[in-house]
């Protein structure tokens, strides 16, 4: 089985968890880290457009890359420790929802973290990168709470049912 946790600053812990829990012995797992290009072209583009005219060698973009990768190098150890498996540790940058799609291609299972509003049961529990990731996944997904799920009494109320008709049968003619 070729497992994937994407790792995510604040809910990565749960994601490791459930993948320690649910992985078979033979399993093949990896770690996926992904950064936003669009943070460290922001700094390219600031700078070459307001900054950087003249100084081509003071680029904060290169900066920002090199903190990223870093970064996710350090956060990709943290959840390799606490996995305490063989694995595999993979850093990506781009369009983050689109890196993690095309990262599970050959996966079997991608185990990922809600990470919107945690509050209470429903859709809005899953950030736009996540609902994008769950919903074009080309691989079963594990959907895990990265604290204890909210009640039950978050479910909003039923909606209110219209009234209750016996089926309609045509008069029977001889």
């Amino acid at each position: 089985m070729n497992m994937i946790a994407w790792i995510v600053e604040g809910t990565w812990p749960s994601c490791v968890d459930a993948v320690r829990t649910h992985a078979p012995r033979d399993a093949s797992i990896t770690l996926l880290h992904v950064h936003d290009e669009e943070v460290h072209g922001v700094a390219h583009g600031a700078f070459a457009g307001l900054l950087g005219r003249g100084r081509p060698g003071q680029d904060p973009g290169r900066l920002v890359e090199d903190l990223e990768a870093e970064s996710s190098a350090e956060l990709l150890d943290e959840a390799a420790g606490r996995l305490g498996l063989p694995c595999t540790q993979l850093a990506r940058t781009g369009r983050v929802e689109r890196e993690v799609v095309a990262a599970a291609r050959d996966a079997d299972l991608l185990v990922l973290a809600r990470d919107g509003d945690r509050s209470r049961l429903g859709p809005h529990s899953l950030g736009p990168a996540s609902r994008f990731v769950v919903d074009h996944a080309p691989c079963q997904v594990l959907l895990v709470w990265p604290e204890p799920a909210p009640s039950l009494a978050t479910l909003p109320p039923e909606p209110p049912h219209p009234p209750h008709h016996p089926p309609h049968h045509p008069p029977h003619h001889p």
